[in-house]
């Protein structure tokens, strides 16, 4: 067990180099909870191959660093679907009334 634990930290160290990915989507990807990930890249790799580890922990950094932009982002998009939406249903309501 301890073996699948140390490659599964490697398998994660490299998908989020060559994705630049978050934890959030190689929890995701792999199919294991954000906790998992983040302490086999964050305690594990840092023993297990720390030059992977600073590679990884550069990318988790930036990351971290770009997170309130994409949570903007995020609820601006949302807030423009939104508006979208009713304007479509506006126009439907339009279209019965002199249909």
């Amino acid at each position: 067990m301890k073996g699948i634990v140390e490659e599964r930290a490697a398998m994660l160290g490299e998908y989020i180099i060559e994705n630049k990915a978050t934890v959030r989507s190689a929890a995701k990807n792999f199919g294991i909870s954000k906790s998992t990930v983040h302490k086999d890249v964050s305690q594990r790799l840092r023993i297990l191959n720390p030059a992977l580890y600073r590679e990884v922990r550069q990318i988790l950094d930036l990351n971290k660093s770009e997170r309130h932009i994409r949570g903007g982002m995020a609820t601006k998009n949302k807030y423009l679907k939104a508006k979208e939406l009713r304007k479509v249903e506006c126009l439907d309501t339009q279209f019965e009334q002199t249909g």
